[in-house]
């Protein structure tokens, strides 16, 4: 079976990971947050790795560095909706904290391969 280079990169592997996470997370959300906050923040943890698989497609670097930053902003939109969950007592701080360093090491590492990406164009 033919892997695909999205499939190699530790930061998607990261992103699976934590996307799955979220869900077991949001499985205790109140059932009326199901279509409001559970929603979003399940769309916006699944889009990081969508974001690097799509790009991963792209043919020239700036293209791909473009998906890239894709995968940050939803990462970042992902932790605005965990602070809110945290805000809203649907989540722990241990949770919001653990959660959020995962976060921190995602973003490092989409730094890292945007700027990569980005020199190589």
């Amino acid at each position: 079976m033919h892997v695909y280079s999205f499939e190699k990169l530790d930061v998607w592997k990261l992103s699976m990971t934590f996307r799955k996470d979220i869900y077991l997370l949001t499985a205790k959300f109140p059932k009326e947050e199901m279509f409001g906050l559970t929603s979003q923040i399940k769309r916006s943890s699944s889009s990081i790795g969508a974001c690097l698989a799509e790009g991963s497609g792209k043919i020239t670097p700036k293209d791909k560095a473009h998906y890239t930053n894709m995968a940050y902003t939803t990462t970042l939109e992902t932790l605005s909706h965990l602070i809110a969950a945290l805000d809203l007592n649907y989540i722990t701080e241990e949770d919001y904290i653990l959660q959020r360093e995962k976060i921190e090491i995602i973003t490092v590492k989409l730094s890292g391969l945007r700027n990569s990406q980005l020199k190589s164009g």
